[in-house]
């Protein structure tokens, strides 16, 4: 960003001191220095120019005039007038922003011209008073702070409030906000019928800022929000291993609103962890179980996706590994929350406002602060153990997968849940799969026809990942992992189950 250049004008010699003031402050204080530079004529190298002409080639340089009236005039040229003057003058003609701070809590001491100015700048600008160069600092840095909230260089309020300066009503989607009607009336009763406009929609939500689209409209309702967010995307990727290692057998990056965002992130992980099936003892519908229950991992991307840091460039990271799913945002938790206070009942504090009250609409969340807190417990309910909260360059959720004893028997689930047996005995599947790949690699395709199925089933695809994670499998050609090619080969370790099964005669 170009700096903006502050004029200050005075009476040097009156003003040596706050005008060396200024200019340190200016230069050291980091929000000042990131916008501003200031001129002090006394920086100026020797140069064979006059200095009045100096000086009004760098009024007209500036974005700023500060002005620091005295008891002095300063030296008049042949038609009165004094450098200040003429300075003052020329800004006011070019319609520079001015800021003008008069010395002393009254103007008897006051050069008669000196108070002719005054009252000039008077009717035309506000003027401050200051008695020391510390009230001077203070007083100028808020001045220069409200010029910048002006314009729209930085902001005090949530960044989703905000107006996203180069967006419109074009760059809405009408489809996903006839939607978000349609869902919130029937899930929180939104007293806005289906048919309201997109504007009647908007204005309800305050997404408006002075008629402006804020952040928050574009992250809801956007047609293409990463064409002015690019960092709003999710990342996802799933490792067999417990580390991050190419090559990667699977990786998405996700882009639209926040619902598709969530919504997609879900389905990649749920898509990728292992499937219990029971019985149907019970009932004519087999009961089906993830290992990791689907709310607890909705709440964790919920949770990243609504109160992370839209002003980092960072993304929001999902990654899946052989004991665990981490899911990382750039975000820091508020002033008012600690890590262990999310473990117990505590108040709801959005990072985001404007995004969490349509979410809130919708069912996405609840706002109660409950969220970590359901997570907890059903955790605990699936015999897995506590999310893990934590800070580093962000705030990151662990959630433990369960370490399969033998497939479709989950250690930790209760004895007393017979059910939790598949009734198809998934572990003489598994031990077939290992007999077959015993005689070289086979791609999912050759194990399918071997095993006399017509077609790969969801049931082969889940023993093959989990023996992929368990590492008693692996890829012949990791880099190409969604090959139709592609084919799998026992481990040593797999070699070595499979012959002490055999020695034993019992699955594995």
């Amino acid at each position: 960003m170009k700096p903006i250049r502050i004029f200050i004008s005075s009476v040097q010699k009156e003003f040596a001191q706050e005008r060396a003031a200024l200019r340190d402050y200016l230069r050291g204080d980091a929000l000042m220095r990131r916008f501003f530079e200031p001129f002090l004529f006394e920086e100026v190298p020797a140069a064979d120019r006059r200095a009045d002409e100096l000086y009004l080639d760098e009024v007209e340089r500036c974005d700023l005039y500060v002005g620091l009236f005295g008891n002095e005039y300063g030296v008049e040229d042949a038609e009165g007038l004094s450098p200040t003057q003429r300075e003052f003058d020329l800004a006011t003609r070019l319609h520079k922003h001015r800021l003008i701070f008069v010395k002393g809590a009254d103007d008897r001491q006051k050069h008669r011209k000196m108070h002719a100015l005054i009252r000039q700048a008077g009717a035309q600008v506000i003027r401050r008073r200051f008695v020391s160069a510390a009230e001077l600092i203070a007083g100028l840095y808020a001045a220069l702070v409200q010029y910048l909230e002006r314009r729209e260089l930085i902001r005090t309020g949530p960044f989703d409030s905000a107006p996203c300066p180069k967006a419109t009503l074009a760059d809405l989607n009408g489809e996903r906000m006839a939607w978000f009607l349609r869902q919130a009336r029937r899930a929180r009763g939104f007293p806005l019928p289906e048919e309201a406009t997109p504007q009647e929609l908007l204005t309800h939500l305050n997404l408006l800022d002075d008629g402006r689209l804020t952040h928050a409209a574009l992250l809801l309702f956007g047609a293409q929000p990463q064409r002015f967010l690019p960092a709003s995307e999710v990342k996802c990727a799933h490792f067999h291993g417990t580390e991050v290692a190419k090559p990667i057998p699977s990786y998405q990056v996700y882009k639209g609103t926040v619902f598709d965002l969530m919504d997609q992130a879900v389905d990649f992980v749920m898509s990728k962890i292992n499937l219990w099936v029971g019985t149907r003892a019970a009932g004519p519908q087999a009961p089906v179980a993830y290992e990791i229950p689907r709310d607890v991992v909705a709440e964790a991307l919920v949770n990243a996706v609504a109160h992370r840091d839209y002003t980092s460039t960072g993304s929001v990271q999902v990654m899946l590994f052989a004991d665990r799913l981490e899911v990382w945002n750039p975000g820091a938790l508020p002033p008012s929350l600690t890590l262990d206070m999310l473990r117990e009942a505590h108040g709801s504090v959005p990072g985001n406002p404007l995004l969490a009250e349509p979410l809130y609409l919708t069912k996405y969340i609840e706002r109660m602060g409950t969220g970590t807190g359901d997570m907890i417990r059903r955790c605990r309910e699936a015999g897995l153990p506590e999310p893990e909260f934590s800070l580093s360059d962000g705030f990151v959720i662990t959630i433990r997968r369960t370490v399969l004893q033998k497939i479709g028997e989950v250690r930790g689930r209760p004895e007393s849940q017979p059910e939790s047996r598949p009734e198809s005995q998934p572990e003489s599947l598994e031990r077939r799969v290992l007999g077959l790949l015993s005689g070289g690699p086979l791609s999912k395709s050759e194990l399918s026809r071997r095993l006399g199925q017509k077609e790969v089933s969801g049931h082969l695809n889940q023993v093959i990942r989990i023996l992929l994670a368990d590492q008693t499998l692996e890829y012949t050609r990791p880099e190409k992992p969604t090959s139709r090619l592609q084919k799998y080969r026992l481990t040593d370790k797999g070699t070595a189950l499979l012959a002490q099964a055999r020695r034993k005669d019992e699955p594995i």
